[in-house]
């Protein structure tokens, strides 16, 4: 496949990638893979000027609560201090949190996606991100799942590739690309005075 040029107002939401969700009895599968990804695609992002929002589950009490181990960001997620850190509450990210207006404050108009769990935040948050009047790219191979009694982590992000994509209703609509053809054009982020111009070439 060749290289998919991102030529637009983008931020990069990293999704709930948290000790917590890397091991123990919520573990997603292949956490360590999905981690070398999301730092491979960030540190493009980065280079080009695109700003990247990690974004964080927490409970009140008991596992995920703030402050605690596991709610921390996971071992080896790659975190510079330009970077920026959304809490969240619930499987929706923009839901009681100031995602919204910080992404309008940087005049980001689409969004690319990865993280985890596959069919809660990932879900949750790019279907919200549709309904916001975003174009949502998902990294197709840089969201993971723990799975369940019905199908395995492997389905889950087979399933929700594929389901995500054929969405429509919405408006702006979601493409999978993997991580290893996303490229970003230096210098087309965040010009309030540009037009718009999403474009995979």
């Amino acid at each position: 496949m060749h290289p998919q040029k991102l030529t637009t107002h983008t931020a990069i939401l990293v999704i709930d990638v948290q000790q917590g969700l890397c091991e123990g009895p919520y573990a997603a599968h292949d956490c360590s893979g999905t981690i070398d990804r999301i730092n491979a695609v960030t540190q493009r992002a980065r280079a080009a000027g695109v700003p990247v929002f990690f974004i964080q589950h927490e409970s009140s009490a008991g596992y995920l609560e703030h402050g605690s181990r596991e709610w921390q960001l996971a071992t080896g997620l790659q975190v510079l201090a330009g970077d920026r850190h959304i809490r969240k509450t619930t499987p929706d990210a923009f839901l009681r949190t100031e995602l919204h207006e910080a992404l309008q404050a940087l005049g980001v108009q689409d969004l690319m996606v990865c993280g985890m769990h596959t069919e809660f935040c990932v879900d949750t948050t790019t279907r919200k991100a549709l309904a916001l009047g975003y174009p949502v790219v998902l990294v197709s191979d840089a969201h993971t799942s723990a799975g369940n009694a019905a199908i395995s982590p492997q389905q889950v992000i087979a399933h929700h590739n594929a389901t995500l994509t054929h969405i429509s209703s919405f408006g702006p609509r979601v493409t999978a690309i993997a991580h290893d053809v996303v490229r970003f054009e230096d210098g087309s982020q965040h010009d309030a005075n540009k037009p718009s111009d999403r474009c995979f070439a």
